[in-house]
Protein backbone atom coordinates (compact mmCIF):
# COMPACT_ATOMS: atom_id res chain seq x y z
CA UNK A 1 0.00 0.00 0.00
CA UNK A 2 1.53 3.35 -0.97
CA UNK A 3 1.57 6.54 1.09
CA UNK A 4 -1.40 8.07 -0.76
CA UNK A 5 -3.61 5.37 0.77
CA UNK A 6 -2.32 5.62 4.33
CA UNK A 7 -1.73 8.28 6.94
CA UNK A 8 0.92 8.19 9.68
CA UNK A 9 -0.62 8.02 13.17
CA UNK A 10 1.05 8.76 16.52
CA UNK A 11 -0.80 8.31 19.82
CA UNK A 12 1.23 9.67 22.72
CA UNK A 13 0.51 9.74 26.45
CA UNK A 14 2.32 11.69 29.14
CA UNK A 15 4.43 8.58 29.81
CA UNK A 16 5.09 6.98 26.43
CA UNK A 17 4.35 6.56 22.74
CA UNK A 18 1.36 4.19 22.62
CA UNK A 19 1.11 3.75 18.85
CA UNK A 20 3.12 4.89 15.85
CA UNK A 21 2.45 3.55 12.39
CA UNK A 22 0.63 3.75 9.07
CA UNK A 23 -3.17 3.59 8.96
CA UNK A 24 -5.99 3.59 6.41
CA UNK A 25 -8.15 5.70 8.72
CA UNK A 26 -8.68 6.75 12.34
CA UNK A 27 -11.94 7.25 14.26
CA UNK A 28 -11.92 9.17 17.54
CA UNK A 29 -14.19 11.02 19.98
CA UNK A 30 -14.27 14.68 18.95
CA UNK A 31 -15.92 17.30 21.15
CA UNK A 32 -18.96 17.48 18.87
CA UNK A 33 -19.14 13.74 18.08
CA UNK A 34 -17.12 11.04 16.37
CA UNK A 35 -14.44 12.17 13.93
CA UNK A 36 -13.18 10.08 11.02
CA UNK A 37 -9.75 10.96 9.62
CA UNK A 38 -8.57 9.65 6.24
CA UNK A 39 -5.32 10.31 4.32
CA UNK A 40 -5.06 13.85 2.90
CA UNK A 41 -7.47 15.25 5.51
CA UNK A 42 -7.69 19.03 5.87
CA UNK A 43 -5.33 20.31 8.63
CA UNK A 44 -7.11 20.51 11.97
CA UNK A 45 -6.39 20.97 15.66
CA UNK A 46 -9.18 20.12 18.10
CA UNK A 47 -9.85 18.73 21.54
CA UNK A 48 -11.03 15.18 21.98
CA UNK A 49 -13.22 13.69 24.70
CA UNK A 50 -12.51 10.57 26.76
CA UNK A 51 -13.19 7.47 24.67
CA UNK A 52 -11.84 5.06 22.08
CA UNK A 53 -9.45 5.81 19.26
CA UNK A 54 -9.92 3.17 16.56
CA UNK A 55 -7.09 2.83 14.06
CA UNK A 56 -7.43 0.68 10.95
CA UNK A 57 -3.84 -0.19 10.22
CA UNK A 58 -2.38 -0.49 6.71
CA UNK A 59 -2.64 -4.31 6.92
CA UNK A 60 -6.39 -4.09 7.69
CA UNK A 61 -6.14 -5.04 11.37
CA UNK A 62 -7.52 -2.69 14.02
CA UNK A 63 -5.93 -1.13 17.07
CA UNK A 64 -8.08 0.30 19.89
CA UNK A 65 -6.68 2.82 22.33
CA UNK A 66 -8.54 4.44 25.21
CA UNK A 67 -7.73 8.13 25.72
CA UNK A 68 -8.80 10.27 28.68
CA UNK A 69 -9.39 13.26 26.41
CA UNK A 70 -6.62 15.33 24.87
CA UNK A 71 -5.69 17.12 21.68
CA UNK A 72 -5.80 15.96 18.08
CA UNK A 73 -3.61 17.46 15.37
CA UNK A 74 -4.24 16.47 11.75
CA UNK A 75 -1.96 17.24 8.83
CA UNK A 76 -2.61 15.81 5.33
CA UNK A 77 -0.30 12.84 5.92
CA UNK A 78 0.05 12.73 9.72
CA UNK A 79 -2.33 12.42 12.70
CA UNK A 80 -1.09 13.06 16.25
CA UNK A 81 -3.19 12.31 19.34
CA UNK A 82 -1.83 13.75 22.61
CA UNK A 83 -3.46 12.59 25.84
CA UNK A 84 -2.38 12.59 29.50
CA UNK A 85 -3.63 9.01 29.67
CA UNK A 86 -3.74 6.55 26.78
CA UNK A 87 -4.14 2.79 27.23
CA UNK A 88 -4.04 0.09 24.56
CA UNK A 89 -7.34 -1.81 24.34
CA UNK A 90 -5.63 -5.08 25.25
CA UNK A 91 -4.20 -3.45 28.40
CA UNK A 92 -7.51 -2.11 29.75
CA UNK A 93 -8.34 -3.66 33.12
CA UNK A 94 -12.06 -3.84 33.98
CA UNK A 95 -11.50 -4.51 37.68
CA UNK A 96 -9.19 -1.49 38.09
CA UNK A 97 -11.54 0.71 36.05
CA UNK A 98 -14.52 -0.33 38.21
CA UNK A 99 -12.54 0.35 41.41
CA UNK A 100 -11.58 3.81 40.11
CA UNK A 101 -15.19 4.49 39.13
CA UNK A 102 -16.38 3.58 42.66
CA UNK A 103 -13.67 5.83 44.16
CA UNK A 104 -14.85 8.69 41.90
CA UNK A 105 -18.48 8.08 42.96
CA UNK A 106 -17.42 8.26 46.63
CA UNK A 107 -15.46 11.47 45.97
CA UNK A 108 -18.59 12.89 44.30
CA UNK A 109 -20.70 12.12 47.40
CA UNK A 110 -18.08 13.61 49.73
CA UNK A 111 -17.24 16.71 47.65
CA UNK A 112 -16.81 19.73 49.95
CA UNK A 113 -16.37 22.42 47.30
CA UNK A 114 -17.19 23.19 43.68
CA UNK A 115 -13.60 22.27 42.79
CA UNK A 116 -13.89 18.84 44.50
CA UNK A 117 -17.21 18.31 42.74
CA UNK A 118 -15.81 19.24 39.30
CA UNK A 119 -12.77 16.99 39.80
CA UNK A 120 -14.92 14.02 40.87
CA UNK A 121 -17.31 14.53 37.95
CA UNK A 122 -14.37 14.62 35.53
CA UNK A 123 -12.86 11.42 37.02
CA UNK A 124 -16.24 9.69 36.83
CA UNK A 125 -16.70 10.68 33.16
CA UNK A 126 -13.21 9.35 32.32
CA UNK A 127 -13.83 6.03 34.09
CA UNK A 128 -17.25 5.59 32.43
CA UNK A 129 -15.61 6.23 29.04
CA UNK A 130 -12.84 3.74 29.88
CA UNK A 131 -15.37 1.02 30.75
CA UNK A 132 -17.33 1.74 27.54
CA UNK A 133 -14.07 1.52 25.54
CA UNK A 134 -13.30 -1.81 27.21
CA UNK A 135 -16.71 -3.21 26.25
CA UNK A 136 -16.25 -2.00 22.64
CA UNK A 137 -12.79 -3.58 22.48
CA UNK A 138 -14.10 -6.91 23.81
CA UNK A 139 -16.94 -6.98 21.24
CA UNK A 140 -14.46 -6.55 18.37
CA UNK A 141 -12.29 -9.47 19.48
Amino acid sequence: MDATHTIHVDVVSAEESIFSGEARFVVLPGEAGELGIYPRHTPLITRIRPGSVRIEKADGTEEFIFVAGGVLEVQPNCVTVLSDTAIRGKDLDEEKANEARHAAEEALKNAKSDLDLAKAQSELAIMAAQLAALRKYRQKK
